[in-house]
């Protein structure tokens, strides 16, 4: 059912042609089985997951949880081949875009597609920070990667995501300390008989869905096999407190977006440009007259121009 359109709904072609090529490499008849099933006029409709709407009042750990209940009614791809190609150095708005055609093809995700699918539903949910959460563990002689969108809302720590286990996705926004959430994360490892080796804690995402900027998947790492228990919760919290003074400061000038990287001057520009020559740093008091340059400013016949 996962290669049916759900609901009719038209696909973009380059995710069939992707989906039709790893067919083609496991199923003897290849293409020729696919199309008879992507044709067939009786199969069952495949219900469409509605996109969360909320409601002004509607409380954050309400809509958190609508949106991993969307997540979840996507179902995790078992399928072997990924529908969606995320490149971790895409600019925020790119991957906006993308979550977007999540929702309207509405296909099977793994945990890095939840990961930006989640960033996409709770961009309006401004007092909620969220910031990427990457596990690697070690069971039977492999190594595995994970990852969740760890949430901060009050104070208090949480995740969405989709994983096979249940107990490594949502995590409601109940854990005082980001040290107690990585901790139930490694305990619920534990319990599936995986040892945590490493975790990587990146900065807080933009809410701009048009940002050009790039999510800092890896702020911190922290080697489990390199640090202390004690050393552990110590490099959590320290990452924590970086995340709030980064908010508190409010990190600066707003990122640039697609509008305003238009405007930005080419780096080419002189130092003598009329750009750089207007900018606010070199503005003179208003008594002050700026000498004229007889080749760069054309003749005004006495006008005076303020920038």
């Amino acid at each position: 059912p996962f290669f049916v359109n759900r609901g009719g709904l038209p696909v973009d072609e380059p995710t069939w042609e992707r989906m039709w090529r790893h067919v083609g490499r496991i199923h003897p008849e290849g293409e020729r089985g696919a199309q008879r099933v992507r044709g067939a006029a009786d199969l069952p409709q495949i219900p469409i997951p509605s996109v969360p709407v909320f409601q002004p009042s509607t409380p954050i750990p309400e809509r958190l949880e609508a949106v991993q209940r969307y997540i979840r009614e996507l179902q995790y791809n078992h399928t072997g081949t990924q529908f969606f190609e995320i490149k971790k150095s895409r600019p925020l708005t790119g991957l906006m875009d993308l979550a977007k055609e999540m929702t309207k093809e509405a296909l099977p995700i793994k945990c890095l597609e939840a990961v930006i699918l989640g960033i996409y539903l709770t961009n309006n949910m401004t007092t909620l920070d969220r910031f990427p959460i990457s596990f690697k563990t070690h069971f039977s002689g492999n190594y595995f990667r994970h990852i969740v969108l760890g949430v901060n809302f009050g104070g208090r720590y949480g995740a969405l995501g989709i994983s096979r286990r249940e107990e490594l996705m949502y995590k409601a926004p109940v854990f005082r300390t980001l040290s107690e959430l990585i901790f139930d994360f490694e305990e619920a490892y534990r319990r599936c008989w995986h040892t945590l080796k490493k975790v990587k804690l990146g900065h807080c995402v933009s809410h701009d869905p048009h940002s050009v900027e790039q999510i800092e998947w890896k702020r911190s790492i922290l080697d489990l096999d390199k640090l202390t228990r004690e050393d552990f919760r110590k490099e959590l919290e320290r990452h924590a407190r970086d995340m709030r003074l980064k908010i508190g400061k409010g990190t600066g000038p707003p990122s640039p977006t697609k509008d305003r990287k238009k405007d930005v001057s080419s780096p080419q520009r002189g130092q003598a440009s009329p750009h750089r020559r207007n900018s606010r740093g070199d503005r003179r008091p208003s008594g002050e007259k700026k000498p004229a340059d007889s080749k760069a400013m054309p003749d005004l016949n006495g006008y005076q121009i303020r920038v």
